[in-house]
This record gives C-alpha cells, structure tokens and sequence, in this order.
C-alpha cells in the first residue's frame, strides 16, 4: 500500500498525492510560550535533575527489610514495620488515630517517623458526571504536580506524574513549558496511588454501575502524566516494584495493568526491557516521518524514529508484550494519509502482531494551530492502519473539560507558589 501512495524512504509523499492528502501542512510552533532553544538552534533537552532539596525519606521508598530496620531504630520493634505497611498500602492511610493496633505513646512518633506527609492536596476538579477527578499537588518543596484518576466500565485508572515539570521541551505539550523542576521520589509517585484509593474509599469517584465487580481501588496505572518517565528510570522502577509487590509490603497490583510510557529514549527503552517486569510499553511517537517528529518531539533529535522503531519491537521480543505505540492526531500536521501509510509500513517491516496504535485526537483549542484532527481526516487515518493490518484503537480523551486529558497537565495554581 505504501508503494502505491508513493511512499519515500525518508517519509516524504511523492506527487502527485491522492485528493485526501492534499492538506496543507501545518508545522509546529509554540503558542502563548517561548520554546528553550540551545545555540545549536534546536530546542534544548534537559536530562539532568536540577539541585534541590530531597522530599524525606518514606516507608514507600524502602524495602520491606529496609522498613523493618528503620523502625528499630526508631526504638520499637520490628514487625511494627508490617503494621505500618498494611495502614498505608492497604487502608490506604496515615492517621495516626486510625492505628489502633500501634502503642498509643509512641504511634505519633512512629507515624512521623515512616510515613511523613508527601503530597498535599492543592486542588480537586471532577467532571460533571464524576468519573474523572484531577488532582493538583503540592510537593515538599512547593513543587507542583498533577495527576488524573478515571472510572471506565470493568477498571479504574490513575494517571500519575513521574517528574515535577518535563525537560522533553515538546512544543504542544502543556507540561514542558516551564522545563524540568525535579524528579519525583519513589514514595511521592506511590503516594499518588495511595491518596487515590483514599479518595475512591471515602466515594469520591461515584459508585459502581450495576452489574460491576472491579474492587474499589486503582486498578490501572498509566505513567502518563506530568514528566518523562524514563528520564527518572530508577525511581519510576523502583515504584512500579512497589505497586506489584503483595499486599500489604506493597498495592499489590498486576504489572500487566502498568503502562509506562516514554517519547523515545532508546537506552532506558533497552534497559526496561531487561527488568523482566512485564509492564505495557508505550511509545509516544507522534509522526512517522523524521523531518516532523525532529519538531515536534526534539528528542527524536538523538533517536530517530527508526531507533526508537526498533528499540520497541526489541521490548516486544525480550517481554512478549504487544507494544503500544501512542498517536495524538493534530489537525493538518500530522494526520495527512500518506503518514498512517508511511507508520504502517515502518511497522509492518518490524514483523507482525507486536504493536498496537492508539490514535488520539488531540484536545481541541478554538483558534490554535495545536487542535484535533477532523473527524472524516482521524476515521481515514484509521482505516489506513487497519487495512494494512494494524490494530488500531481510536482512544477517547477523558477529562479535556478539567484540563485533565493528553497533553494538558501544567500544574499552575494561583494559591500555590513553589
């Protein structure tokens, strides 16, 4: 198919193209914002963690043995540690007064000690039907973050953040215009999760629908919010150990209902493939073609589309688990036919029945260049990748009205100031 449409190697359409095609093209530029840009001309990408003061250390940032040292030296002893760890990954709390099974003279000081607060609730925004609630946090160090939790039929997930700010400098992405503030901790990435399942307990979220039989906690995760998940790989592992870890050392959860997701650092793509942790991988790709996506994701500046291509399908055969590969389709930018023929072919050439495209229509914005795709334009670009034998599934964009949808997270807030 893609021969027939005249599909260049470097992902250029040859002419004439077919009357579909024959959209302008639109190329990125921030609005509302000034983009870094080195002196090379290109925008800046920022790997490095800026200096600044570490969140304390928390039970969720330690291993069950590490847990029970801590607490002897808190002077008690250790199987306060299970205790503890059941209060937080199972009840989901940290009221000193909820544990009564603690001594009462040294509950306080044991609570403070292991589970000191992370998080504090800035905001809450839910959609009017109640089955998307934001979050706006406020870290230690005043520090802003957001993350998303969302009821769908049969689960409920939680979009988490893993940095506070990103340094991936895309230029249609909310979250990246202020850069890089910081890492996030282990325990502040699970401490997401936890105060979720809080909220979720106390019906926060809304009730089941009849007939349901999801448990009422988190059961999905998606490394999806604010920040590049695999810019903070360390920790972003070490949580994700701590969300598969039983209860109650840990939430318990299936790694398979774990996604995590990058826009292409191949060696940290190589490295996840090696944890043996069977997570979904997502790759953000966006464009199929080079001289796009070197715009419009300036990591692809390092790592080509071809290198991130291949670092997939690598993940693919080291796990067996069908990659994700994420598609937010942009009104005359990048949803032009001959790209769904052109990423079509570039993963058909990798084998057959590793990937899986999941389109997104980007969130609409009156006036912008950055706005969705039209309808006719996201069905065409579907059908493409279907009829080329690629599973596809056009993804919804759940909590656009609460600026809680792909690409909206910017956690600004005019009571909270870092």
């Amino acid at each position: 198919m893609a021969g027939e449409r005249g599909i260049r190697n470097n992902g250029a359409a040859a002419t004439p193209r077919s009357a579909v095609d024959a959209r302008p093209q639109v190329r990125p530029t921030t609005e509302g914002w000034q983009q870094k840009m080195g002196p090379d001309g290109r925008p800046v990408l920022q790997f490095a963690e800026p200096k600044r003061g570490k969140p304390p250390v928390h039970l969720a940032d330690l291993t069950p043995e590490q847990r029970t040292a801590r607490v002897i030296e808190l002077g008690l002893p250790g199987f306060r540690a299970k205790q503890l760890s059941t209060h937080y990954f199972t009840h989901y709390t940290t009221d000193p007064a909820a544990m009564t099974d603690l001594p009462a003279a040294q509950r306080d000081e044991l609570v403070a000690g292991m589970l000191p607060p992370l998080l504090t609730e800035v905001r809450r925004l839910r959609t009017d039907n109640g089955d998307t609630i934001k979050f706006l946090w406020k870290l230690h160090d005043g520090a802003l973050v957001e993350s998303v939790l969302m009821r769908y039929p049969g689960r409920i997930t939680l979009c988490v953040s893993s940095q506070a700010g990103c340094g991936m400098n895309c230029p249609f992405c909310a979250t990246g215009q202020a850069g890089l503030t910081r890492n996030m901790s282990t325990a502040e990435i699970i401490d997401q999760v936890v105060q979720a399942n809080a909220a979720i307990a106390a019906g926060e979220l809304g009730g089941k629908k009849r007939g349901e039989t999801t448990p009422e906690r988190v059961s999905n995760i998606v490394f999806m919010g604010m920040g590049e998940p695999l810019a903070n790989y360390n920790r972003v592992m070490d949580a994700v150990r701590t969300m598969v870890e039983p209860q109650p050392h840990g939430l318990g959860m299936s790694a398979r209902h774990i996604t995590v997701s990058t826009v292409g650092l191949v060696p940290a793509i190589l490295k996840l493939a090696e944890e043996k942790i069977p997570v979904t991988f997502a790759l953000s790709l966006h464009a199929p073609d080079d001289q796009l996506r070197d715009e419009l994701i300036p990591v692809n500046s390092r790592w080509k589309v071809d290198e991130a291509l291949d670092a997939a399908r690598a993940y693919f055969d080291a796990t067996g688990r069908r990659v994700s590969i994420e598609y937010a389709l942009i009104k005359d930018m990048n949803d032009h036919a001959w790209r769904a023929d052109l990423l079509a072919q570039k993963l058909n050439e990798r084998g057959r029945g590793w990937v899986h495209v999941n389109p997104i229509p980007l969130n609409p914005t009156p006036g912008s260049i950055w706005t969705s795709s039209e309808p006719a334009v996201m069905r065409e670009f579907v059908r493409r990748l279907e009829d080329s034998g690629i599973p596809t599934t056009l993804r919804d964009t759940r909590g656009k009205e609460i600026d809680g949808a792909c690409g909206q997270l910017a956690a600004a807030d005019e009571t909270a100031t870092a």
